[in-house]
């Protein structure tokens, strides 16, 4: 027979028949039972926290009131320091968390006060955030630059067909063609149009219109592909071909490809009549180190 009082194990007296699954029930420290053991260890204590708390975030320290991690309940946060899960402590008993601290202080100040990071940490504070549910924070964070204006830049790149499969297609054109020269940069060509038809100098779009009507027949007269490597567009919007270009140098930016771009002229393929291309046609080029 096994007694378990708090975490204190009374063995059992010689008398006592002790088989095998009487050995496998014996109270288990620390209080995280493995995998094998989950269905049958004895249930945990209730883990208890003072009312100040210390935190070990990633090896930086914080310290604060339990209450404040407690401020909202459906946060992670608030989970873990209910009591009903097991935090381990350092050497030094604070609490530790496995995640980096870099940003936690900046948790802190807003279930403190409501505070706000400055705008230059938005980003990676939304993405702390994330991690630890904490929804209000997350709300606030969206009404904010720059988390905001990527709302309406995403709204715009909705419209673009095949946004983000054009964007691979370029690494992996610009990754092939270094890789085979041997060269530090590679190029290639981009061609970035907004009407789906060119206009010539006689007319214009109706007004109001982003696009020049014309009958299913006569659009079939203007179906080509430019002789480029990647086209984007068109698209219906108020945004222009140099808005789509900054996103494009922005979102090649964000996985650390560094990107140059100039215009090197339209594309002149003749259609019909007096109609031309001239979709404008740029040079990207992608250097890798």
């Amino acid at each position: 027979m096994v007694v378990v009082t708090g975490q204190s194990k009374v063995s059992a007296t010689p008398d006592d028949a002790m088989s095998s699954s009487d050995a496998e029930d014996d109270f288990q420290e620390p209080a995280t039972p493995t995998a094998t053991q989950a269905g049958q260890a004895l249930p945990l204590l209730p883990q208890q926290f003072p009312e100040v708390v210390p935190l070990n975030v990633g090896g930086m320290f914080f310290t604060t009131r339990l209450s404040t991690l407690r401020r909202y309940e459906d946060t992670m946060l608030a989970a873990m320091f209910s009591g009903r899960h097991y935090i381990p402590t350092d050497a030094e008993g604070r609490y530790f968390i496995d995640r980096d601290g870099t940003y936690f202080g900046d948790i802190l100040n807003f279930l403190r006060s409501g505070e706000l990071p400055p705008r230059e940490r938005v980003r990676s504070v939304y993405k702390e955030a994330q991690y630890y549910s904490i929804g209000p924070l997350l709300d606030n964070l969206e009404d904010i630059q720059p988390l905001k204006g990527e709302k309406v830049r995403q709204a715009f790149l909705g419209l673009m067909p095949y946004y983000k499969d054009h964007l691979e297609r370029i690494i992996e054109i610009a990754k092939l063609r270094a890789m085979q020269r041997k060269a530090r940069f590679a190029k290639l060509k981009v061609c970035v149009f907004k009407e789906e038809m060119p206009i010539t100098p006689y007319e214009c779009p109706h007004f109001n219109s982003l696009r020049f009507e014309r009958s299913e027949s006569e659009a079939k007269l203007f179906e080509h592909h430019c002789e480029v490597d990647v086209s984007f567009g068109p698209w219906e919007a108020v945004a222009d071909v140099y808005d789509l270009l900054h996103c494009i140098v922005t979102d090649l930016s964000a996985r650390g490809i560094t990107v140059d771009h100039q215009c090197i002229g339209v594309c002149d393929k003749h259609l019909v009549n007096h109609y031309y291309c001239k979709r404008p046609i740029y040079e990207f080029k992608i250097t890798w180190w």
